[in-house]
């Protein structure tokens, strides 16, 4: 690593725990000086170091041409990361907050997610930045963004849980030939106990394989996000209290999902939990229950089962806002409800 590198993207050169958000600048990082096609485009990114601080510093090392300041313009800037990649660049895109990636639906959908099947060739370009709830920001900085474009063929869709996946898919999501959303919870992002150190080698992890993030013999939970470690919590409240094993499933990867490794995990239990923060109707569950109903029915010996946020905007008020959001309790009621079907 060059010793010009800022410091939050050294920690593991030095072997040092890094958090999810240091993860995500070092493989930027990285990436950056592996393949000089690779750029940053997004508002505030360049001498303000972005509103997390993802790429403080950048500048300095990378210089204008390729750490770009852009207008509050999502959709403007979106569409020149498009051009650029059409030229051979690979542009990665930061959203300050990826509720206003909404602007930029049109040239995702319409024109980016269509390109090779159109024949105008691969874009290879990536569209990152925070999501989720928990901090109080309300319905414009909470959402969960990836429903909104799951249903468009073309795109990849990409949520890590811990900082060693963050950094090995996302430095996979920039070296794909297809757009990748990659999706970052800010309840992660300098959450100390989730702080590890990461391998120093060049590991990449490939996108749509799932992770088995827990063993257990008698409940599969299925989920992403935040939503892993809540889920990792009830199974250990439910292991102490009840005596019930969860077997839990990082996704990882939600476009493409990982077919074989959701049926592999049903069928080790009989029983299906789905677990996610975005709202319900419409959210991934319902795709995920499908695809078990026609991939291993015949292994279910109970219902499947869902933990969502309810259906409302993300509330700004804590309290409000702690009953709007799945919780450990929550998921342990339902496991509870699974585990003595």
């Amino acid at each position: 690593m060059s010793v010009s590198a800022p410091d939050h993207v050294t920690r593991t050169a030095r072997r040092e725990p890094v958090t999810l958000l240091e993860a995500i600048a070092e493989a930027l990082f990285e990436e950056m000086q592996r393949d000089p096609d690779v750029f940053l485009m997004g508002e505030d990114i360049g001498v303000y170091g972005g509103a997390f601080k993802v790429t403080r510093g950048f500048l300095d090392v990378f210089g204008e041409s390729r750490v770009i300041d852009t207008p509050i313009s999502e959709g403007g800037f979106t569409g020149a990361a498009a051009g650029a990649a059409h030229m051979g660049l690979k542009p990665v895109v930061e959203m300050q907050f990826m509720d206003f990636i909404s602007p930029a639906y049109d040239v995702l959908t319409n024109y980016i997610a269509t390109s090779a099947y159109r024949g105008a060739g691969p874009l290879p370009l990536v569209i990152r930045g925070p999501v989720g709830g928990g901090n109080g920001g309300g319905p414009f900085h909470s959402q969960n963004v990836e429903m909104a474009f799951f249903h468009t063929p073309g795109l990849k869709i990409v949520y890590p849980s811990t900082p060693r996946d963050a950094k090995g898919l996302l430095k996979a999501a920039i070296r794909d030939e297809s757009p990748v959303i990659f999706e970052e919870h800010k309840g992660l992002y300098r959450a100390p106990s989730l702080r590890e150190v990461l391998p120093d080698d060049d590991e990449v992890i490939p996108l749509g394989v799932a992770r088995t993030a827990r063993e257990g013999t008698d409940v599969t939970v299925i989920t992403y996000g935040l939503m892993v470690h809540r889920t990792l919590e009830a199974a250990k409240r439910l292991a102490d209290d009840d005596g019930i094993s969860l077997h839990v499933v990082d996704l990882r990867t939600l476009l493409p999902l990982d077919d074989d490794a959701i049926a592999d995990a049903v069928k080790r239990t009989g029983r299906a939990l789905i677990v996610h923060e975005d709202t319900r109707t419409g959210g991934i569950a319902g795709e995920i229950s499908m695809r078990i109903n026609e991939l291993v029915f015949e292994w279910l010996d109970a219902p499947i089962v869902r933990v969502t946020a309810i259906d409302a905007p993300v509330p700004y008020a804590k309290v409000l806002e702690a009953y709007f959001l799945p919780s450990v309790d929550d998921i342990v009621e339902a496991a509870r409800y699974l585990a003595r079907y």
